[in-house]
């Protein structure tokens, strides 16, 4: 397959040094990609784990909340894990796009549900 590939860009005139580039740039940019995509996984897990140790409320009952409080369109979700009060607290920020235009930033404590703060992004 190679020899094959070879042949038929040998034909095109394309530089040897132009398809070094063009791979490596291909190359990075899957890197960076996969690297993203391990990232979110590791969040995504961690939110899983929390779960089913029943630590936090599950995303739906939580997504349901903030729409009671700040109703559009749910843009953006974020799970992390902050220190508050000497304990550790997993907490929901989620990013609402309001029927106004305007963008809201909703923080939530992941296992109670309870919405801690509203304000404008």
């Amino acid at each position: 397959m190679v020899r094959i590939i070879r042949r038929k860009l040998n034909h095109m005139f394309i530089p040897r040094h132009l398809l070094i580039f063009i791979a490596a740039v291909f190359s990075a940019s899957s890197t960076a990609d996969h690297r993203a995509h391990r990232n979110g996984d590791a969040a995504h897990d961690h939110a899983r784990l929390a779960l089913e140790r029943g630590e936090v409320r599950p995303l739906a009952e939580i997504l349901a909340r903030v729409a009671e409080i700040v109703p559009g369109e749910v843009i953006r979700v974020e799970f992390e894990r902050q220190h508050q009060r000497e304990h550790p607290l997993w907490m929901y920020e989620i990013k609402v796009l309001a029927a106004d235009g305007r963008l809201r930033e909703v923080e939530v404590d992941a296992a109670t549900g309870r919405i801690l703060n509203v304000e404008d992004d």
